[in-house]
């Protein structure tokens, strides 16, 4: 009825793309973000200014990502190396922490002005893996993962949360390292491998398969299919619904 294999117990979900909308706006954040970062840069320097491009940039260096990976990946890319700073840095300071805490900025207030919307597709799964009995946790590279499940309605649905918060408070690696989902897995009192993750970005798909879960699904809302299935997704679907309705897949 769910999709899921029969040793499958327990579904651990990625938070943005998958639940909720707020991908486009994480995007749109560090588009802005970089956007200002890479212009001032280029004023300073003489060099060309080159925009953050939304489609490859953000899937293939920031999605997914704990905000600091993000910003690292993203810049080295362009051959620029910032000074990493202090996770409480000022958003205007010209460090890796500085820049991401700007995102955050950018993102809290998009998220404020536009609210959260989720996909209706995952709120049904969600409510029927509930009814199946299956647990049920949110993992997510975001430090904002609380307020927005909550600005959701997403907290009656789900036992237990691994974030940004969480993980910077335990030490565990970001995605693609499994280190978060094995942490849902075991607040939830489950073995990896009878556990399927649910996940958009081709890091979290690759944290699914190194860490032994039982399933990894993949959920492509931006046309990366074959990216998700050569990063260890099982099966990929645009929507959550297909697993129930029984529609195909890709």
């Amino acid at each position: 009825m769910l999709g899921l294999p029969a040793h499958v117990t327990a579904c651990l979900f990625d938070l943005d793309g998958v639940l909720t909308q707020t991908a486009k706006v994480h995007n749109a954040a560090w588009k802005q973000t970089f956007d200002d970062f890479l212009r001032r840069r280029a004023a300073a320097t003489g060099e060309q200014f080159r925009p953050f491009d939304p489609g490859p940039d953000y899937n293939r260096y920031v999605d997914g990502k704990p905000r600091a990976d993000g910003v690292r990946s993203f810049l080295a890319s362009r051959g620029v190396v910032l000074p990493e700073g202090d996770p409480d840095d000022p958003p205007e300071a010209d460090t890796v922490n500085g820049v991401g805490n700007r995102k955050n900025v950018v993102l809290l207030e998009r998220i404020h002005q536009d609210g959260v919307e989720v996909y209706p597709g995952s709120v049904t799964y969600l409510k029927a893996a509930v009814e199946a009995g299956l647990r049920r946790a949110v993992v997510s590279a975001s430090a904002n993962c609380g307020p927005v499940v909550a600005a959701a309605g997403l907290e009656p649905l789900l036992e237990a949360r691994v974030d940004g918060l969480v993980a910077r408070a335990e030490g565990l690696r970001g995605k693609p390292h499994p280190d978060t989902f094995l942490a849902g897995a075991a607040r939830l009192g489950v073995e990896p491998a009878h556990a399927a993750v649910f996940e958009d970005a081709q890091a979290g798909v690759a944290a699914g398969r190194a860490g032994g879960f039982g399933y990894v699904i993949g959920v492509d809302r931006v046309g990366q299919a074959d990216e998700l299935r050569a990063h260890g997704a099982d099966i990929v679907v645009t929507d959550l619904g297909e697993l129930l309705d029984g529609g195909s897949t890709t």
